[in-house]
């Protein structure tokens, strides 16, 4: 069985940092494609960050770039989302995602939503106060 388990949500306020944790079982965790998504009610989800557990390529949304930083670390099976200079637009649920699909390196059409994952976590409520 597949599961996905994220982590690290909470309240904090503008400017400050979380760092969410996604951790995989049941699943192949090379060479794929791990995800961070976000939705808040009434909008439309959207990519976060991406990245290649295969050579740790990445890809960022314009609005989280330079602030947000997707990472794979130890434990292996677990990828990070840390993130800084929270705004309170950042205010989501997050969640992670995971590809079946073997995948060598990531490109900006794995953080949309037109690419399909077959893996999701539950999600983890980032709140940013303003």
């Amino acid at each position: 069985e597949v599961q996905l388990v994220e982590s690290g949500g909470g309240l904090v306020q503008a400017g400050g940092s979380l760092r969410l944790s996604c951790t995989a079982s049941g699943i192949a965790f090379d060479d794929r494609v791990i995800a961070w998504f976000r939705q808040v009610p009434g909008k439309e989800r959207e990519g976060v960050a991406v990245l290649s557990t295969n050579d740790l390529s990445t890809e960022y949304a314009d609005t989280v770039k330079g602030r947000f930083t997707i990472s794979r670390g130890g434990p292996k099976n677990t990828v990070y989302l840390q993130m800084n200079n929270l705004e309170p637009e950042d205010t989501a649920m997050y969640y992670c995602a995971a590809d079946d699909k073997i995948t060598r390196s990531v490109a900006f059409f794995h953080l949309t939503n037109e690419y399909e994952y077959e893996n999701w976590g539950k999600g983890t409520q980032v709140t940013v106060s303003s």
